[in-house]
């Protein structure tokens, strides 16, 4: 015969499904964290990218665009010419940027082999991944999963994956597995994690909400970055966004083409 202790000992807890409702919660914030963190990167390495192989031939067409029209003007002497000249040589030195989209494809004689060879057919160095490697991925994933903050319900063990977390993000950025492998072994080799206590209602509920304002934060950072244009790009052609380059700088180099010989056509009338 079941006693009425026994009963009320096998009942559970009334925090135990809120607790379970947190960790579910929690475990879901990490995972979401990791596809933004990870969307991220992806976004940030082909702006650089795109930088890197396009910015030199838009910056080139930019400059084309204002001496054929300077040339246009000179020739015709139209004041209607004068004017579009001006206003595409006042543009070209106002676009937002341009030092430093050319930062590293010129100096002060120039541009570099790097940069010249991208107006041309000759053979530029291969550009850097656009994505970290599957292996640094699954690395990365497996490290956030276990040193997440968001895990941590005391504040210097919070502090501590947070320092440790941001660590783990630089080197995910850059793709480093030798520096990613470094830190699993690092962190499996730290203090043990203190036992989780279980925690008021009050605290679960508290918990709940927080998980809940972060979703939200992280929603509206998701969405800014598949709002942008080079997310739309990558949409494009998501498994391969070299190739997407690649076909973006031929169409650019033919425009440049097209535009040198539109440009000797004025000089030769001269």
């Amino acid at each position: 015969m079941t006693t009425p202790e026994a009963e009320q000992s096998k009942a559970p807890r009334p925090e135990e499904r809120l607790e379970k409702a947190v960790l579910a919660a929690e475990q879901a914030l990490i995972e979401y964290e990791i596809a933004v963190e990870t969307f991220r990167v992806e976004v940030e390495n082909f702006a650089r990218l795109h930088e890197q192989r396009l910015g030199p031939l838009y910056a080139r067409i930019e400059e084309l665009d204002a001496r054929i029209a300077e040339a246009r003007a000179a020739q015709t002497q139209d004041p209607e010419d004068i004017r579009r000249a001006e206003e595409a040589r006042a543009a070209l030195q106002q676009i937002p940027g341009v030092e430093e989209l050319l930062h590293g494809w010129m100096d002060g004689h120039g541009l570099f082999p790097e940069a010249a060879a991208m107006l041309t057919d000759q053979a530029v160095r291969p550009p850097e991944r656009v994505r970290p490697s599957e292996e640094a991925r699954k690395l990365y994933r497996e490290l956030a999963r276990k040193v997440h903050p968001d895990l941590a319900q005391e504040e210097n063990e919070r502090k501590r994956r947070e320092e440790f977390i941001t660590r783990v993000n630089a080197a995910y950025a850059r793709g480093d597995e030798k520096l990613l492998q470094e830190l699993a072994d690092e962190w499996a080799a730290g203090p043990a994690l203190p036992e989780r206590e279980p925690s008021p209602a009050e605290e679960l509920y508290a918990r709940l909400e927080w998980l809940s304002q972060r979703k939200e934060l992280l929603t509206l950072v998701a969405r800014e970055l598949e709002d942008g244009a080079i997310a739309g790009m990558l949409r494009l052609a998501p498994d391969d966004p070299d190739s997407l380059l690649e076909e973006i700088a031929e169409r650019l180099k033919s425009d440049v083409q097209h535009r040198e010989n539109d440009l000797a056509a004025l000089l030769t009338q001269e």
